[in-house]
């Protein structure tokens, strides 16, 4: 076997390695970005802990296929880059829609959600959802204004007794 075979042989498994973990791959065609714009691009998923790679198309192909993720060979036809969260799934499928708002040069492909492929509308919809933080605080707000709504109705009778007595001594 060839030193080149065995150098892609390894990067199949380098990106399967990154795919099997990651919760959210986004496939997009980057045809037309400057470096300036893919450099904020990469920083703005370095900040949310994700990563922008380009890897060949075949490549990403046979790592997608061995990790029984199927996909059609149509998709990555052209330039592909791929877009990989680890730990929010919102967080790459937002920062590509912001990108894409931004710059208007890139169109997402199609993505891998939690091992399963979806279509690049639901990326799309993906990316309008709130982060995980903001989830949890909406979440946390709920309860906690539930928690203060019980108190008030607990204590109602109470504070009632309280001031119908006041008002009795102070006649």
């Amino acid at each position: 076997m060839s030193a080149n075979f065995e150098a892609k042989k390894q990067l199949v498994e380098e990106i399967k390695e990154k795919f099997s973990k990651a919760k959210t791959l986004a496939f997009v065609d980057y045809r037309g970005i400057n470096v300036e714009e893919d450099t904020a691009m990469r920083r703005a998923f370095r900040a949310q802990g994700c990563e922008y790679k380009v890897y060949k198309n075949r490549l990403m192909l046979k790592a997608l296929t061995d990790l029984g993720i199927n996909c059609s060979p149509s998709y990555f036809e052209g330039s592909t880059a791929v877009a990989i969260g680890y730990d929010d799934e919102v967080a790459p499928a937002k920062i590509l829609s912001d990108t894409i708002d931004k710059i208007k040069k890139m169109t997402i492909k199609f993505g891998v959600l939690n091992g399963a492929p979806v279509s690049a509308e639901e990326i799309n919809a993906l990316a309008k959802l709130p982060s995980k933080e903001e989830l949890i605080a909406k979440l946390l707000g709920t309860l906690n204004n539930t928690a203060s709504s019980l108190c008030r109705v607990l204590v109602a009778p109470t504070r009632g007794l309280v001031v119908a007595l006041n008002a009795v001594a102070t006649k």
